[in-house]
């Protein structure tokens, strides 16, 4: 289906919804670091399933494999690359429901604000120079606009209420006081338009008060809401669907008789959503090649995600799956560790795949490595700004790939993690972030990228619901 291109003009008035592409335009996902136009893509290898065991074939497997930035590169560009008619068309979404949503439409003051002269203080409004006669019945905020003053006069008002009109300042609670006639008297100087709010004073209507490619915080909710907005034009949550892949795996109870708990299946969908997915579907296929066929030629998900199967054993059909449909291999294998039997598909002109290894830290790393960036795209939203921090021990890497690292940040440097095999949760789990370890190791105090972890980065990606 083919989403309608929709431009924005330079006036805000004549500014209209943005389609997916467009608002991908307008967010500076690379943070400034150039990608060459053209990725190469990786062809499916009928070989790949002939010669497992043969060294040379391990060697040609390694050199055929992506390196890591170059993967993540790919992912990241994946969804442009796409057919022009595989475009995903903003939508209307209620303010409850755009947290984290990425705007496809500038966001223009429907009014100004505040919309009347509000007083900023609890206190009295008066007119002229005192001391002034006080009426009777106060100011409230939410009631129409009161009676105007005259010269000599005040009244009561709360914060937040209408400024009667000529009013010359609001004298605040504390800096008043009647006496026994019940003349108010100032007891400190007021300066004219003291602590009184004008209309207009944050913004007139039709100000553009945040750009298209804003993430939807919950200041810019509040915002908004402030601005006059019951919905926003957003980029809708891409869609991804589970397979989880495995005869061996159990839902509840400990291993048995060579069975193992599905740590994945838990994992994955939270985790996806804290990346600001949307998950439609988890389902469980087993080894399975005519099912895991099925379960993709009939998904609608713009991203499938699927554990295990990945490598060149008997049971794993992914790839020969992926080859009979005759999908497009963007990734296949990566030079990082753990992990790097991951792959990347274009399985439909608007549809990706996502083939993440079956050992659990292995599929963390596919994770954040494949689908982290391909659903920042689809979801418009820019990529975090690397930093580095300097590791506080030496940390063994592989001698040609990639290595990434549970870490837990202490002040200004990272503390690499034990347990951090590529079937190990344990490190993982008490991690704030990933040390991206180059090729050969980093010794201690070496400046070290790090991948932040969605709810340890104390940003708006945790949302489980």
């Amino acid at each position: 289906m083919t989403a309608p291109g929709i431009r924005t003009g330079q006036d805000a008035e004549d500014a209209e919804d943005l389609d997916v592409e467009e608002v991908l335009a307008l967010v500076k996902e690379d943070n400034g670091h150039a990608v060459a136009d053209h990725m190469p893509a990786h062809a499916a290898q009928g070989g790949h399933h002939d010669t497992p065991h043969k060294p040379e074939h391990k060697q040609d497997a390694r050199h055929q494999a992506t390196p890591w930035l170059q993967a993540r590169e790919i992912a990241a560009r994946a969804p442009r690359s796409a057919s022009p008619g595989a475009r995903r068309a903003p939508v209307s979404v209620p303010l409850d429901a755009a947290l984290g949503l990425t705007l496809a439409a500038p966001l223009t003051a429907l009014t100004d604000l505040p919309s009347f002269d509000t007083s900023a203080m609890d206190g009295w409004a008066v007119a002229g120079p005192g001391p002034w006669d006080v009426r009777e019945e106060g100011v409230l905020a939410g009631q129409a606009e009161p009676e105007p003053l005259t010269d000599g006069e005040a009244v009561r008002i709360a914060t937040g209420a209408r400024i009667p009109p000529d009013t010359t300042a609001v004298l605040r609670s504390e800096h008043g006081r009647t006496d026994d006639k019940g003349h108010l008297h100032a007891t400190r100087e007021i300066v004219h338009g003291q602590d009184i709010r004008p209309r207009g004073q944050e913004c007139r209507s039709g100000d553009q008060l945040l750009p298209v490619g804003t993430v939807v915080t919950p200041a810019v909710l509040g915002l908004a809401a402030a601005a006059g907005y019951d919905t926003l034009t957003a980029v809708p949550r891409p869609r991804v669907e589970v397979l989880v892949l495995g005869d061996e795996l159990l839902t509840e109870g400990t291993p048995h008789d060579g069975l193992i708990r599905d740590a994945l299946g838990p994992m994955l969908p939270p985790w996806l959503r804290a990346l600001g997915a949307e998950v439609t579907a988890v389902r469980r296929l087993g080894d399975d090649a005519k099912a895991l066929r099925k379960a993709i030629t009939t998904s609608d998900a713009d991203l499938i995600v699927t554990t295990g199967g990945t490598a060149a054993g008997p049971v794993d059909h992914v790839h020969p799956t992926l080859q009979r449909l005759g999908a497009e291999l963007l990734v296949n294998g990566v030079k990082v560790r753990p992990g790097h039997p991951m792959l990347l598909a274009r399985t439909k002109e608007n549809q990706h795949l996502v083939g993440l290894p079956g050992n659990p830290l292995a599929a963390v790393s596919g994770l954040l490595t494949l689908a982290e960036p391909l659903l920042r795209t689809l979801a418009a939203r820019p990529a975090p700004e690397p930093y580095t921090l300097p590791l506080t021990d030496e940390t063994h890497g592989h001698p040609y790939d990639t290595r990434l690292v549970p870490v837990v940040l202490r002040g200004d440097r990272a503390v690499p993690l034990h347990y951090n095999g590529p079937a190990m949760l344990r490190g993982i789990a008490a991690a704030d972030a990933l040390a991206v370890v180059p090729p050969g190791g980093a010794r201690p105090g070496q400046e070290t990228e790090l991948l932040d972890l969605p709810w340890a980065a104390g940003g708006i990606g945790v949302c489980f619901t």
